[in-house]
């Protein structure tokens, strides 16, 4: 799945199959699939479009270990940390899995607003993807509390920035 940055998301986009390197239960290089539980991955959103939870629900993939796309995870701090992938990784928690495939985020992504993502998550109770359940929302609902507050965010980090 090719990931598209935006202000603080990813837009997924399905039009690549990347080759996935093998599965390690460690995941100890970059670049290397690994087994993470789900109670263990650190949410960096605060909301979840129903229509794209709907659409992975659908797939012709059942929602298993092997079927679900890996996720890129962050080790921010002391917590691993979902980057990307936060619809498929609810979508395996409402399928029953316990745990799901994940590779070291590589890209070169604005930490520091991941970082206040984090925070926001921990300050309204979101430490684990099952928090999720409650916060699936229209695509609308989202576009307007999650993807413009992430927009107001980034503005104020440039503003804060260029101003040092």
């Amino acid at each position: 799945m090719r990931t598209e940055k935006t202000l603080g998301t990813r837009v997924e986009s399905r039009n690549r199959s990347p080759a996935m390197p093998r599965t390690l239960k460690g995941g100890d290089r970059m670049g290397d699939l690994f087994l993470k539980r789900l109670d263990e991955l650190q949410p960096s959103q605060l909301f979840v479009s129903a229509e794209k939870l709907s659409s992975v629900m659908k797939e012709d993939t059942a929602v298993t270990v092997e079927g679900v796309q890996p996720v890129p995870v962050k080790k921010l701090q002391d917590r691993v940390v979902l980057t990307d992938g936060h619809t498929r990784a609810l979508a395996a928690v409402l399928s029953g899995l316990a745990e799901i495939r994940v590779f070291w985020d590589e890209d070169d992504l604005d930490w520091e607003a991941y970082d206040i993502c984090v925070a926001w998550c921990r300050e309204e109770g979101i430490r684990t993807v099952a928090d999720l359940r409650d916060r699936v929302v229209s695509a609308e609902v989202y576009q307007e509390v999650w993807l413009e507050r992430c927009r107001a965010m980034h503005a104020e980090l440039e503003e804060r920035r260029r101003s040092r």
